[in-house]
């Protein structure tokens, strides 16, 4: 294993276990995580969308607000890190969801943005993320998707801002 191969594998295992420490501690406090969906939209329309590892569904690329950080700074570093997209604007807030079963692993507050975007689409998180791909908001996958993105996109495709 090259120097290069070590260094990614520690970090892979680092961001892993801060993910595990963050469940954690939203267990023993018992207050929810605050984390972000992304609905990232390339210049050419389409709505990029990552698969998950962990249940197989199609996502709205995201994740939780690490400590020091604020929420357009998290929607750049997830963009990165599930997509390889660069963030260009945040053009409008989607909405804030809080339902105590939106997440099934924890109690999260989501906060979700459109955002313009622009790069090459690659996995860089290959523990979270199995497959990126780009749909025009006429051609999405069917069915459901995972966690409560279904309904964070629906709002997004009628125009809606919502608070739930």
């Amino acid at each position: 294993m090259n120097l290069f191969a070590f260094f990614a594998a520690f970090v892979q295992s680092t961001r892993s276990l801060w993910r595990v420490g963050q469940t954690v501690l939203g267990i023993i406090f018992r207050h929810p995580i605050t984390g972000t969906s992304i609905i990232p939209i390339l210049p050419d329309g389409r709505i990029v969308l990552i698969r998950r590892r962990d249940d197989g569904l199609w996502a709205l690329p995201g994740g939780m607000v690490d400590w020091g950080e604020d929420i357009p700074s998290t929607v750049c570093r997830e963009l990165m890190e599930e997509t390889g997209l660069e963030l260009v604007s945040i053009r409008r807030l989607v909405g804030v969801y809080s339902s105590p079963d939106r997440d099934p692993r924890i109690h999260s507050i989501c906060i979700v943005v459109e955002a313009q975007v622009q790069g090459n689409m690659e996995v860089e998180d290959t523990l979270e993320v199995s497959e990126i791909q780009a749909f025009f908001p006429n051609s999405l996958p069917p069915g459901k998707m995972s966690h409560d993105h279904t309904r964070q996109l629906q709002d997004y495709l009628n125009g809606l801002t919502t608070l739930a």
